[in-house]
């Protein structure tokens, strides 16, 4: 015997279905036929677009989805709501809007969904636009090459792997080697510098607990007044994780339109193409590589290729990003990673094994690689840091050799002892970015040999000598070094007075 409460359901899906059919306006109403997972497959609905959004009437209100999937005879949608509400023969109608959310001013400071609703407690968001979360990235004769500076203040990736506002610049490792922590500290030094850049971060699927903590500091650092928090968790549906990065980047897009220049950080793209693959297999798309859709690689490229630095015909604003990618066992060569680095300006590689001997920020020399902010590098730092990477790189492989115990040169033994100073000179703490005359004076007083008499463990403490004794004596020549226009050579008379304090500073520590 078939059971009733399942035979009455499929004769009220068809006689719906036929009223459907027979009626004229089969071009813009549906019916759902079934729904499951977040997923609703409607039939009808022929004049619907890709992500424009539908309106299902279910007993308990209206609950809103996208359309993805379009197909001849019915159309898959992603709902934006709970699916315990839709059943099969629920009526949806087009709601003649594609995707949107509220961007502008008004959400500096606020947390949101991916749908611009607030998640801190605060009041509704009052915003006086909106801004399509699929849009069309500009062309290239609307872009201008990356050449202003994105000082994160993090010595290592502003001397090595300089950002440049308008540049992609992936972070990429295994989890818990720092990757938000770089994220976090490029924020903060853009509120310290003051530099007016606008940051976006955007979470995908990260527990709530760490966005909070996340939030909190800055709050305590002052840098939430210039911030949009993107947040969504491990238990949103994989529609609102799919959404997040798009949504994120919508509210940039405002701020590089109207001439100001915005930060972006996804944290993580893993996640985020995770989230997609669960939705194109409950779509019924074939997977393909490690189950991932064919189109995982435009799902990432199209996001990417938003963030831009604009010309000046379009008022010059910039969008930076700095997508957070998460690899297995340091593996650089599965689908995600590789698919990301492609698309992007460079990478940042977090290295276990450095940020397990206390290297931290964990950043490898060798796999990491900036391929356009060069340009955009300030004159200063660029005059002190051209050797830095050559010397770290040299550094690693002869100290890998010199393990073996065999006998060095003089030659060898003061490359070693070299890079182990700008070994431990890199060495940064969480929520300490430098300016850049603090940098400079780093870098120069390692590289031009000013510390090679102090010990090794004491070369954090003579760094923190020389920068007090510089903003202590010579205030006004560091504030124009921190301009970064001019460069800094050994005998010009700026390079004098970084030699000589440098050398005062080291005396105290010599031994």
């Amino acid at each position: 015997m078939p059971d009733i409460a399942v035979t009455e359901l499929s004769k009220g899906l068809r006689n719906a279905i036929a009223q459907l059919d027979s009626g004229e306006n089969l071009e813009s109403t549906g019916v759902v036929t079934r729904v499951g997972d977040g997923v609703a497959w409607v039939h009808g609905l022929r004049n619907a677009g890709y992500a424009e959004v539908l309106e299902i009437q279910t007993k308990n209100g209206v609950v809103e989805a996208f359309a993805l999937n379009l197909m001849e005879d019915e159309i898959g949608a992603v709902l934006l709501g709970e699916d315990r509400f839709v059943v099969a023969g629920d009526a949806v109608k087009l709601k003649g809007v594609v995707l949107e959310v509220p961007v502008g001013a008004e959400l500096l400071g606020r947390v949101v969904n991916p749908l611009g609703q607030p998640l801190d407690g605060g009041p509704a968001i009052k915003a006086k636009e909106t801004g399509l979360v699929e849009q069309k990235a500009i062309g290239v004769m609307g872009r201008r090459s990356v050449h202003e500076p994105l000082m994160t203040g993090i010595m290592a990736i502003d001397g090595m792997f300089p950002i440049g506002r308008g540049q992609r610049e992936l972070i990429i490792g295994d989890r818990q080697t720092g990757k938000t922590a770089i994220a976090l500290d490029t924020m903060i030094n853009q509120a310290r510098q003051q530099t007016g850049v606008v940051n976006i971060y955007v979470a995908i699927g990260q527990k709530l607990s760490k966005v909070a903590r996340l939030v909190e500091r800055l709050k305590q650092e002052g840098v939430m007044d210039q911030t949009i928090v993107v947040a969504t968790g491990p238990s949103d549906p994989a529609s609102l994780l799919y959404l997040a990065p798009y949504a994120g980047t919508a509210m940039g897009e405002w701020f590089r339109d109207n001439g100001k220049h915005a930060l972006i950080i996804y944290d993580d793209l893993t996640k985020h193409a995770v989230a997609y693959r669960q939705m194109s297999l409950l779509l019924r798309r074939p997977p393909g590589r490690e189950a991932f859709p064919g189109d995982v690689f435009y799902l990432h490229s199209r996001l990417l290729e938003r963030s831009a630095k604009l010309n000046d015909e379009l008022g010059a604003g910039s969008l930076t990003a700095l997508p957070i990618i998460e690899t297995q066992a340091g593996d650089i060569s599965a689908y995600i990673p590789t698919n990301v680095i492609s698309i992007t300006d460079g990478q940042i590689f977090m290295e276990t094994d450095l940020f397990y001997q206390g290297i931290r920020p964990a950043i490898s020399a060798g796999l990491s690689v900036s391929r356009v902010g060069g340009d955009a590098q300030t004159k200063a730092v660029k005059s002190v840091s051209g050797r830095l990477k050559l010397g770290l790189s040299q550094f690693r492989e002869l100290a890998a050799f010199a393990q073996f115990g065999s006998d060095l040169d003089e030659e060898t033994k003061k490359l070693i002892e070299r890079g182990q100073r700008l070994t431990e000179l890199l060495k940064q703490p969480q929520y300490s970015p430098l300016g850049v005359w603090e940098q400079v004076a780093s870098i120069f007083a390692v590289n031009e040999g000013h510390f090679d008499a102090v010990p090794r463990e004491k070369v954090k403490e003579a760094q923190a000598a020389l920068l007090a004794k510089l903003a202590k004596e010579h205030k006004a020549e560091m504030k124009e070094l921190n301009t970064g226009k001019d460069k800094v050579e050994a005998d010009s008379p700026l390079g004098k007075l970084l030699a000589k304090t440098a050398n005062a500073a080291a005396k105290g520590f010599e031994g």
